[in-house]
């Protein structure tokens, strides 16, 4: 079981944020950071909305940090901790800018970039970007097979439905032989999406039967992700429910969980992520 982090003041759902991530920063961010990545997590994740209407605020929340800038970041303050974007709206970019921008991010990083994609929920902000929304899964599986065919390659070609291209540099280009791609979503077309043409599936928003009665519908490939978010866990104050929290996503069938974890403050957060890798066993990494 890997064990990744939802990582704190980047995203501020309102009722899942603590309170004190409204007032973290970049020193906070960069603490956390350089903690999860000794301590042994897998991953950090930053997730995409250029602009949330307001109606939509109150429950989608409004403060997302932009995730390459972000990513770019973490990146200088960590060595080995991978890089996810949970998850980049496929629809908002060309496949070539994702392959550029994302392929710079994987060089910068030393190869550790995760690209987490997804569909598009948030139709006034497609319509805010001028992008296509009734076609949206459609151009999302042809921007998946165009991605495969440009993120390592410094020369891609690719002749699909909506993107076409060849005879095209595009360098620096990712170092990974195969960036891996998730998959984000709620339905079952997510799965058969990731399935199909990802590396892992990185659902939200699903109760525990629809989860299991998802992943018993496919057969999954060998290697295949499934990376479930956890509610907020207290490994400090409750570390057995914390277990047994981790434990009962590991028997939904996860591979991966993106930890949540309730906290204070910046300081405070730091201990409870000791304390998880602790109960977690998770190896210990040292700083080069």
């Amino acid at each position: 079981m890997r064990l990744g982090l939802a990582t704190p003041v980047v995203i501020q759902i309102p009722g899942a944020a603590s309170g004190w991530e409204a007032e973290g920063g970049v020193d906070d961010l960069g603490q956390i950071a350089a903690a999860a990545d000794e301590l042994g997590f897998d991953y950090l994740t930053c997730s995409e909305h250029v602009a949330v209407p307001i109606d939509a605020a109150a429950t989608r929340g409004a403060t997302y940090w932009d995730p390459l800038a972000t990513l770019a970041f973490l990146a200088a303050r960590t060595s080995r901790i991978r890089l996810v974007t949970s998850v980049l709206v496929l629809g908002y970019h060309h496949p070539l800018e994702i392959a550029k921008r994302y392929g710079t991010l994987d060089r910068l990083s030393g190869g550790r970039l995760t690209l987490g994609v997804g569909v598009g929920s948030l139709r006034e902000e497609f319509d805010l970007l001028g992008c296509e929304w009734d076609d949206r899964g459609a151009r999302a599986d042809d921007a998946m097979r165009a991605l495969r065919a440009s993120l390592s390659n410094t020369r891609p070609a690719y002749h699909g439905p909506f993107y076409r291209f060849d005879s095209m540099v595009v360098e620096p280009c990712a170092v990974q032989q195969r960036v891996p791609i998730w998959v984000g979503g709620r339905t079952r077309r997510s799965l058969r999406r990731a399935v199909e043409l990802g590396d892992g599936w990185t659902p939200f928003g699903l109760t525990r039967a629809d989860l299991s009665e998802f992943l018993g519908s496919v057969d999954l490939p060998d290697g295949f992700t499934v990376v479930l978010s956890s509610p907020p866990l207290d490994p400090i104050g409750a570390p057995q429910q914390t277990l047994d929290r981790i434990g009962g996503l590991a028997d939904l069938g996860a591979t991966d969980v993106s930890c949540a974890i309730s906290a204070q403050s910046s300081a405070h957060f730091r201990d409870q992520l000791a304390a998880l890798a602790e109960l977690a066993n998770l190896p210990r990494r040292e700083q080069p």
